[in-house]
C-alpha cells in the first residue's frame, strides 16, 4: 500500500489521547483499544467496523440536491474508481485503527449489463480486497447483497410478484455467499428495503411473506452446502423506501422467523435509527432482540427524532450508547457481530477530515457508553433494585408463576386467602436519577 497513491495526506494513524483538548478531534480521547474491562479487551467488546458504501460510495446528493462530496477515489472509469475506492478505504481503515468492514457486493463492484459481467467485476475486486485484507489484517464484518437499488426490484426481490425477478435476487444471493466464504466474512445480512407494499391492494401479503421464506431458506440450503461458517442476520427497518415493510421491528422479525421454523438459521442487525422510525426509543430493538436471544449484531448510527425519514447520522448520543453497551454487556457481547458505522457525514460535511472526526467521534461515544454500562453493572444498584422489584417471583405463588406450573385456580385461591394487593411504587424517578450519575 506504501507505493501507492495517498488519500489521506496529512492525516497520521489515529492515537488514543486521553489529555487531549477539546478542539483536538483527530484523536482518541475516551477509546482505548487495549483497555481491559470486565475481563476483555476494550476492542473486543465493541468490535467497531466501517460500512463501505456511506463512507467510500457516498456522494453527499439528497432528493433535491447534487453531489457535494468531491472523492479523489470517484475518478476514472467504473472499474478503475472502485480500485481506487477500496485502496482509499483500507488506507482509511488502519489509520482509524479499525479492524473491521461491512459493505454490499455493488458497493465493491460495479454492476455490469449481465449477471456474468457483474460476478466477474466483483472477482476481480474481491481479489484485490482479499490482498489488501492479508496486508492490514483488517476483515469482513458482514457482506450483504444490493437487492433494492436496481430498477428489476422496483416491486422487490423475495417478494416480487414476478419470479424472474426472485430468481435473479437468488442468483445474486449464491454470489453474495460465495464472496462471503471468499473473504471469511463472519456475518451475512438480508435488508429487505422493497420487501413489503406501498398499495394493499395490488398485493398477496400471505404469499409474498411464503415466497420470502421460502427464498431464506434457499439461503439456509446453499450457505450448509458451501460449509459456509458465518451468521445469517436481518435487519429490520419499518418504511421507506417501501410504505410498509415486512421487517418492521425486531419482534416482527422474531415473530416472522419463529413461523417459518428460521429461528435457529438467523438473528438480527438491529439499527437504531430504523428502530426509532418505527415509533420506538433508541434501545428499543436492541433490548428486545436480546431478550429472545436474536441480537447478533447492531448497526450503529442514529437519527433527528423529529425527522420521519432514515438520516443515518453518526452516533453521538452517550446516554444511548450507555443503554445499548449495558445490553451488549449483559448478553456476554456481540461476537460474531459488531458496531457497524451505518452512518455517513452530512452532505455539508466536505472535508476528507470529516470521515475521521465522525468515526472518531463515535468510537470515542461507544467508549464512554462501555465504561458507564460497566460502572453500572459492577456496582449493581439498579440491578439490585429491579431484583427487589420481582423478588415475589422467588418463592411462593410468584415461583409457581415463574417456573410454569401455577392454575388460574391457583391465582384464585391465593387471592381468597391474601386479599387486595397492595399498592408498590415503581420508583421510576429514582431509577433515572441514578443512572444519570453514570452518564
Amino acid at each position: 500500500m506504501a507505493a501507492q497513491e495517498e488519500f489521506f495526506a496529512g492525516i497520521p494513524k489515529i492515537h488514543y489521547s486521553p489529555s487531549a483538548r477539546p478542539a483536538d478531534v483527530l484523536c482518541f480521547k475516551h477509546y482505548n483499544a487495549e483497555e481491559v474491562l470486565m475481563g476483555r479487551n476494550m476492542e473486543d467488546w465493541l468490535r467497531f467496523s466501517v460500512c463501505y458504501w456511506h463512507s467510500f460510495c457516498g456522494t453527499g446528493a439528497d432528493p433535491f440536491g447534487s453531489p457535494t462530496l468531491q472523492r479523489p477515489w470517484n475518478e476514472g472509469t467504473p472499474m478503475q474508481s472502485a480500485k481506487k475506492r477500496l485502496r482509499a478505504a483500507f488506507e482509511f481503515f488502519t489509520k482509524l485503527g479499525v479492524k473491521y468492514y461491512t459493505f454490499h457486493d455493488r458497493d465493491m463492484a460495479p454492476e455490469g449489463s449481465t449477471l456474468e459481467e457483474s460476478n466477474r467485476n466483483l472477482d476481480e475486486m474481491t481479489d484485490m480486497a482479499l490482498d489488501l485484507q492479508s496486508q492490514t489484517g483488517v476483515r469482513v464484518l458482514w457482506v450483504t447483497c444490493n437487492l433494492f437499488a436496481h430498477p428489476r426490484y422496483m416491486n422487490g426481490a423475495a417478494t416480487n410478484p414476478d419470479c424472474h425477478v426472485l430468481a435473479y435476487a437468488g442468483a445474486q444471493v449464491k454470489k453474495g455467499l460465495d464472496t462471503a466464504q471468499k473473504l471469511g466474512a463472519e456475518n451475512f445480512v438480508f435488508w429487505g428495503g422493497r420487501e413489503g407494499f406501498l398499495s394493499i391492494h395490488n398485493t398477496d401479503v400471505a404469499g409474498e411473506l411464503k415466497h420470502m421464506a421460502n427464498f431464506f431458506k434457499m439461503a439456509v440450503k446453499y450457505k450448509e452446502k458451501i460449509g459456509l461458517k458465518c451468521q445469517f442476520l436481518i435487519e429490520p427497518k419499518p418504511k421507506e423506501p417501501c410504505k410498509h415493510q415486512y421487517d418492521y421491528d425486531a419482534m416482527s422479525v422474531i415473530g416472522f422467523l419463529k413461523h417459518y421454523g428460521l429461528e435457529n438459521d438467523f438473528k438480527l442487525n438491529i439499527e437504531p435509527n430504523h428502530t426509532t422510525l418505527a415509533g420506538h426509543s433508541y434501545e428499543h430493538d436492541v433490548v428486545m432482540a436480546s431478550a429472545f436471544g436474536m441480537l447478533g449484531s447492531v448497526d450503529s448510527n442514529t437519527g433527528s427524532p423529529d425527522l420521519g425519514w432514515d438520516t443515518d447520522q453518526f452516533p453521538m448520543d452517550i446516554r444511548n450508547a450507555t443503554l445499548v453497551m449495558k445490553t451488549i454487556i449483559e448478553q456476554g457481547g456481540l461476537q460474531p457481530g459488531g458496531l457497524n458505522f451505518d452512518a455517513k457525514v452530512r452532505r455539508e460535511s466536505t472535508d476528507l477530515e470529516d470521515l475521521f472526526i465522525a468515526h472518531i467521534g463515535a468510537m470515542d461515544t461507544f467508549a464512554r457508553g462501555l465504561r458507564n454500562a460497566v460502572c453500572i453493572i459492577e456496582d449493581g444498584i439498579i440491578a439490585g433494585m429491579v431484583k427487589d422489584r420481582y423478588s415475589g417471583f422467588s418463592h411462593g405463588i410468584g415461583q409457581k408463576v415463574e417456573e410454569g406450573s401455577a392454575s388460574l385456580e391457583d391465582m384464585e385461591d391465593f387471592i381468597k386467602q391474601n386479599g387486595e394487593p397492595k399498592v408498590t411504587s415503581g420508583k421510576q424517578e429514582k431509577y433515572e436519577s441514578i443512572f444519570n450519575h453514570y452518564i
